[in-house]
């Protein structure tokens, strides 16, 4: 019955699109394609759009009813694709989708990077001292933190302690990495004051890297022995398999190494050269928020890209994966516990 009604929602959706360009609606599923870079570039800016930070309450009800009506097939003449993509994106962005509970908002990925921002401003300030070095990797690994951890699949819930173990593996690799590369830098006699300086601005870049590292070995190292879901071209369950647990978490790793490159290392570089220019030689107050929208620049450019590396549903090798010891041709594999925000 609820199929029967949702072709009817579909229909009715369709006959009043007949002139726009929004691809026919798909409850629970992506805009756009997820088979090309593009497809998932536009679709994880859709997730990170922090415009919808600011629907309010009645806006976000009205949307999650015009998805129920779409569903149960009572949708009122006239409702159009978009204004369905537009619902759908609202909800999406604001309630977790096992709970339906609101997700604060500090901590949904629509938030992350004008939350996130100000956290890597401060990495990336000259001249830090020892406390704050420790002070804003504590920070950036604790706001990593409670974004995984109010996005985490609720469906198959996970034990605290495996996210504490995570969080203390990778707040203790990031803070014991930067201060050891700061002592590092400020013991070379060889460098100069200036180039001490810049060489220190990098320290973050592979701190956060390699707590990142830490942080998905520890939180998902147990794939390794359990395996994944596997899943055939019609997305019913085969199996498990160790291979493409490994293929999962190598390529999570890597979105993950790749994510704070362009946010930590570009913002470093074009401070260097805009330091030289006569308008902040001359005004040095401009310095921090000069800096602050280089990094805002970065982040927002970072983060839907290097998500969109890879898709969330990989395609493993047909003949050479093995599912529960047996061969299959034409899977393909998803992480347990995966979702689209939190591939890094």
């Amino acid at each position: 019955m609820a199929d029967t009604a949702t072709t009817a929602s579909a229909a009715a959706a369709s006959a009043a699109n007949a002139s726009t360009d929004a691809p026919p609606f798909q409850l629970g599923k992506p805009r756009f394609q997820q088979t090309s870079f593009f497809g998932r570039f536009r679709h994880f800016l859709d997730i990170i759009d922090p415009r919808t930070l600011f629907v309010t309450e009645r806006r976000l009800r009205e949307a999650v009813q015009l998805l129920e009506d779409y569903k149960h097939g009572t949708l009122r003449p006239g409702v159009t694709n978009e204004q369905l993509w537009s619902a759908q994106k609202i909800k999406q962005a604001i309630l977790h989708p096992d709970t339906n509970e609101k997700i604060f908002m500090p901590f949904r990925m629509s938030g992350y990077i004008p939350f996130g921002t100000p956290i890597v401003v401060g990495l990336l300030l000259p001249n830090q001292t020892l406390a704050s070095t420790v002070f804003w990797q504590w920070l950036n690994q604790s706001h990593n933190a409670c974004v995984n951890y109010a996005n985490r699949n609720a469906t198959k819930p996970s034990p605290a302690s495996k996210f504490i173990q995570g969080y203390l593996g990778a707040v203790i690799s990031a803070v014991s990495i930067a201060v050891g590369l700061n002592v590092l830098v400020q013991k070379a006699n060889k460098f100069t004051p200036a180039t001490r300086l810049l060489v220190q601005r990098f320290v973050p870049f592979p701190a956060v890297a390699s707590a990142n590292i830490c942080n998905v070995v520890l939180m998902r190292y147990g794939e390794l022995e359990e395996g994944i879901d596997v899943l055939d071209s019609d997305g019913n369950l085969v199996g498990s398999s160790k291979i493409a647990a490994r293929h999962a978490l190598l390529e999570t790793a890597l979105t993950r190494v790749v994510l704070p490159m362009p946010i930590l290392v570009l913002p470093p570089i074009v401070m260097s050269m805009l330091e030289k220019t006569a308008l902040l030689q001359a005004r040095p107050r401009l310095l921090l928020p000069v800096q602050s929208l280089v990094c805002l620049a970065a982040f927002g450019l970072a983060l839907p890209l290097a998500i969109s590396l890879f898709p969330q549903m990989s395609e493993a090798a047909g003949e050479e994966q093995k599912v529960n010891e047996t061969l299959c041709s034409g899977i393909t594999a998803t992480a347990s516990g995966g979702r689209a925000s939190q591939p890094w």
